[in-house]
């Protein structure tokens, strides 16, 4: 079989994007956004921001989809836009780091949920040690995962895209309980009446021996600068919309479909993410005390291992709450990651097609997928796994893929001079304005994040993530050119 089958509805395709999106960050990453700027008001505006980036960014993404329906999306497009080195860069960070760091990272997640129903998989319980190095249940668990999936998605696109509609169905049910329940159980209470009375006062929440401070954001250059270090973990949390685009070959008129599906996709889940803090913001304080005895006491600002979405739970539910947000979150993570798992393969097959991967991922089985693709990226994320280099990796990600977000939107600029004749099925909305405004807003936050984001330990130095990331992309430049003096074009 030489050829992609286009067996992917509209319903499907959201389906990937709904999916792909909502893992285990809306649960946990509005601790962090409370620590930055403190106030009710701003941890809703970053999320409501983010919403809005995000949805920019898909239906401009809808433009180059429509123009190039073609497996591979994001890769195809900044290819044709920049030149074969950008596209090699993007398919460089996305197997390096993007796609199978995230793969890892949220089988790990899985992993760490599932001990709290089975504690035989807790971090703890250490399989193997080697000096420093352990691997754990943990660690075993998410590899199983990890290889499950891609055995899934080897059997074919039929079985894939039904276990992405059947998962993403459950948790958008379930995500809609817990907001309903927060919703109507928060409205008039404690909890919302103090969020009330600390609406506007933002402030950076630190803690100083053992006890909370609120340092002020009593300026505009402060206050715009934490909201842009608060913005990472939503952002994180509303990535991977972007993943349909690379089932492009598989989509049923995919000039159609993929933009509509990437707007309603983003569009949902924003509304859905939105939801849920305003629930949160009614069952807990923005910020409690890291000294709290209970949920409503850690507040969201100190929820117990930032799980301000057990928490939440909690105040429902009681301590069973903890147990049902461990299942939910489980089949979150699960559905998030077939989805990832399906559509990541399909950017390294087509870098195979152009020359520019491993020979063998540019062949579909007789199944009519890129199955050794799929083995190569499951073989990779695992390695990621087994490293426990992970969570490292997922600092890196955010930065680079926000700077591909940029190049790619960018692009659509540049193929409106270089293919002016070339079918638009779809133009991106409020073009030039509305493009440029996300272009110049996603460029201040990575600058700002080269900046002022806080330095992680690196080899024994300390570094900034950021920097991590580009240098990640930049270690490219000289792969691609060693591999493109080979007389096959192929990657060693």
């Amino acid at each position: 079989m030489n050829e992609l089958k286009r067996s992917l509805s509209l319903f499907d395709s959201t389906m990937i994007v709904m999916g792909s999106m909502i893992g285990s960050g809306i649960f946990i990453v509005t601790a962090s956004v409370a620590k930055q700027v403190g106030s009710p008001y701003y941890i809703m505006l970053t999320w409501i921001l983010t919403g809005i980036l995000t949805i920019i960014a898909a239906v401009s993404y809808g433009e180059l989809a429509g123009m190039m329906p073609r497996a591979g999306g994001q890769y195809v497009y900044l290819r044709e836009a920049y030149g074969s080195l950008v596209g090699f860069l993007f398919g460089w960070t996305t197997f390096l780091v993007i796609e199978t760091g995230l793969i890892a990272a949220v089988a790990i997640a899985f992993a760490k949920f599932t001990a709290v129903l089975f504690p035989v998989f807790n971090e703890q319980n250490i399989l193997l040690r080697i000096g420093d190095y352990t691997f754990t249940s943990t660690q075993a668990l998410a590899l199983f995962v990890i290889v499950l999936l891609t055995y899934i998605n080897v059997q074919g696109i039929k079985l894939g895209k039904w276990v992405q509609n059947i998962f993403t169905i459950t948790k958008i049910g379930a995500l809609l309980g817990l907001i309903f329940l927060g919703l109507v159980m928060g409205w008039g209470s404690t909890a919302w009446q103090s969020n009330l009375a600390a609406l506007g006062q933002a402030a950076k929440v630190t803690v100083v021996n053992r006890q909370v401070e609120m340092i002020p954001l009593s300026n505009l250059s402060l206050m715009l600068s934490a909201l842009g270090l608060a913005m990472i973990g939503p952002i994180f949390s509303s990535s991977a919309w972007n993943t349909i685009t690379y089932t492009a070959g598989e989509i049923q008129n995919p000039s159609r479909n993929i933009p509509l599906s990437l707007f309603l996709g983003t569009l949902l889940v924003s509304v859905l993410y939105w939801l849920a803090n305003l629930s949160y913001l009614m069952l807990l304080p923005a910020v409690g005390s890291p000294e709290g005895t209970d949920a409503f006491s850690r507040g969201i600002a100190f929820a117990a291992n930032e799980r301000v979405g057990t928490a939440a739970a909690e105040m429902i539910f009681g301590h069973f709450g903890a147990t049902l947000m461990a299942v939910f979150i489980m089949i979150s993570t699960f559905g998030c990651n077939n989805g990832i798992v399906l559509s990541g393969s399909r950017v390294y097959y087509a870098m195979a097609k152009d020359g520019l991967f491993f020979k063998k991922t540019a062949e579909l089985s007789d199944k009519g997928v890129p199955a050794y693709a799929l083995i190569a990226q499951c073989l990779w994320a695992c390695l990621l796994c087994i490293s426990g280099k992970y969570s490292d990796l997922l600092k890196y990600v955010t930065f680079a893929t926000l700077l591909f977000y940029i190049l790619t939107i960018g692009g659509i600029f540049i193929l409106r001079k270089k293919q002016p004749t070339t079918e638009r099925p779809y133009r991106a909305f409020g073009y030039p304005i509305v493009p440029a405004v996300y272009i110049v807003i996603a460029s201040l936050i990575c600058i700002n994040l080269l900046l002022f984001e806080t330095p992680i330990s690196l080899f024994g130095m300390s570094v900034k993530p950021s920097w991590v990331g580009l240098g990640i992309v930049l270690l490219g430049i000289p792969v691609f050119y060693a591999q493109t003096k080979q007389s096959e074009r192929t990657i060693l």
